[in-house]
């Protein structure tokens, strides 16, 4: 052998060598998702890269677990049903009192509306620069997908707030079709306000015109075209609750009564009546007077054909 074609061999050899090393410190490919194996599915990264995980099991609850928020669920149904159907919809931000329902809502509606394409992605904040990968994945499928940020706000200055607001609504490619966002939070502009900012008012004429940082906070938020509010329940919206779930875990209509200044006392220990309260009251009391199993039972969620028929059957499930 010449000494040129030696010399490529050995050069070959090292080259391949080096590839041999440096191969496991390569990020993995990114896995295809695996459409059929659910209606729901969550965004993961693993070692760099971003890839959809199918949730096998999901909460049974049902719209009509979901007690004393009917303005709220109607609401978000309709805007819901629409999307579901090719109609125009709005991107939702459900926003309010904790544990009012926002993201158990979310989960009812895929119980609804699975068997006609629905799809949930759920997307954590920290992976929301992640965003427009997703809605990539997801162009030109047959499903209907809601990106589901639950749990949203954002510190001043925070990259993934500028990627959400560019996936919403702020850049030159029109947004898909089939993708809508649906995020809950505490705060309405999803972003903390400071009393100083409010001195950057100025009155013109009759008008009050906020100041730029006021505004920079409240462009994010009107980027969703429907806003939805929780507000605390009362007392008898708080009992009304937890007689739902009682009834749900097999107690009778006397336990159910006579649990009520039982309630009442947790919901006072605890600060709050809230809807997740009354359920894990109702989950500490069934399992301390009934005897009866405290965990509702869960379904085995796959991916549905878009023409098969709407499950009716109601199911309990209302925690939050």
């Amino acid at each position: 052998m010449s000494d040129p074609f030696r010399q490529l061999a050995s050069f070959l050899a090292r080259a391949e060598q080096l590839l041999e090393r440096i191969e496991p410190l390569l990020p993995p490919a990114s896995p295809l998702p695996e459409w059929h194996l659910a209606s729901a599915f969550r965004w993961r990264t693993r070692r760099g890269v971003g890839y959809l995980q199918p949730i096998a099991r999901l909460p049974a609850i049902r719209l009509a677990d979901l007690q004393d928020i009917d303005e709220q669920k109607a609401r978000i149904d309709t805007n819901t049903r629409h999307f579901v159907a090719g109609q125009p919809a709005n991107n939702v931000l459900l926003t309010g009192a904790r544990g009012s329902g926002k993201s158990s809502l979310i989960k009812a509606l895929l119980n609804e509306y699975a068997a006609n394409g629905l799809r949930v992605i759920e997307v954590e904040k920290g992976d929301l620069t992640d965003l427009p990968d997703i809605v990539e994945l997801t162009e030109g499928r047959p499903e209907r997908f809601i990106i589901f940020c639950d749990d949203l706000s954002f510190d001043a200055g925070d990259a993934r707030y500028k990627a959400l607001k560019v996936v919403l609504d702020g850049s030159l490619a029109a947004p898909p079709e089939n993708v809508l966002i649906y995020a809950t939070s505490n705060r309405r502009h999803l972003m903390p306000e400071y009393f100083a900012e409010n001195l950057e008012s100025r009155r013109v004429g009759e008008e009050i015109h906020p100041g730029e940082a006021i505004e920079e906070k409240i462009s994010l938020s009107e980027r969703f075209g429907l806003w939805i509010s929780f507000y605390p329940f009362d007392q008898d919206a708080y009992l009304n609750i937890v007689a739902h779930w009682l009834k749900a875990f097999g107690c009778r209509h006397d336990d159910i009564a006579a649990a009520e200044r039982d309630a009442l006392n947790w919901a006072l220990e605890r600060g709050s009546r809230s809807g997740r309260v009354a359920w894990q009251f109702a989950r500490d009391w069934a399992g301390r007077h009934s005897g009866v199993p405290v965990r509702p039972r869960r379904q085995r969620t796959k991916a549905a054909p878009t023409d098969a028929p709407s499950a009716t059957r109601k199911r309990p499930g209302n925690a939050p």
